[in-house]
């Protein structure tokens, strides 16, 4: 069929899944809807796509809008178009993904948002549209690339220690992880670079201090390694 017989009314969107780890608990961005439908329910930040924005350009410039979040990786997820999915009509939506340092941002709702907040991923029970699929596969995404590239980089300081790095995967992984094994299996990713330098931590004794060899997000060269 060409292009000028087609009669196709399809809007598209994007739709922001950010995660961050607060009090060793993984939370999630949501912002709470200030216009139907869904009025003043929780729902992932995102919005429609202008005709001259990329997607991921337009992905940028919700989160921005809706939380005051910018100049962070992102990562596409998946694209979501089941016809039902959106009560305004049929509405494809392509989904991104994120994992950051909370403390680098303060969060403030512009546009079509009432306000941002971070909530912790076990408090969420139900979402607007179908966020809460989203959010669910956004989650299992984010253990399996914790697991197999160095996105924990977008998350940690530029230095910390091994305690510091499984406590975050343990968060992220919802699970308690050997120390031992632990440490093994991170050694042989080759993503840490050890430093000179020393942490006290608690009644221990120092702990040596490790840094990323790469802060820009990269899988782990051509290798599998989970720790689940």
């Amino acid at each position: 069929m060409s292009l000028e017989n087609r009669n196709q009314n399809i809007l598209l969107t994007v739709d922001i899944i950010v995660f961050s780890v607060m009090h060793d608990k993984l939370n999630v961005l949501l912002i709470k809807r200030k216009n139907p439908p869904f009025q003043g329910e929780y729902a992932l930040p995102g919005g429609f796509v202008k005709d001259d924005e990329d997607l991921q350009e337009a992905a940028r410039r919700e989160l921005v809008e809706e939380t005051n979040v910018k100049n962070i990786f992102m990562k596409k997820l998946n694209v979501y178009g089941k016809v039902d999915r959106d009560p305004r009509g049929r509405v494809v939506s392509a989904a991104y993904i994120a994992l950051i340092d909370h403390e680098k941002f303060q969060l403030k709702a512009t546009t079509d948002a009432l306000k941002a907040e971070w909530i912790p991923y076990e408090h969420i029970k139900v979402l607007a549209f179908d966020h809460k699929k989203i959010l669910s596969e956004a989650l299992k995404e984010l253990r399996y690339d914790v697991q197999t590239t160095n996105i924990a980089s977008q998350l940690l300081p530029n230095r910390f220690t091994l305690t510091e790095l499984q406590r975050l995967y343990e968060t992220i992984l919802n699970q308690e992880l050997d120390k031992r094994n632990f440490r093994k299996k991170i050694k042989t990713f080759e993503i840490l670079k050890p430093l000179n330098e020393t942490k006290m931590e608690g009644a221990h004794r120092p702990a040596q201090l490790f840094s990323f060899k790469e802060k820009d997000y990269q899988p782990l060269k051509d290798k599998i390694k989970v720790f689940l």
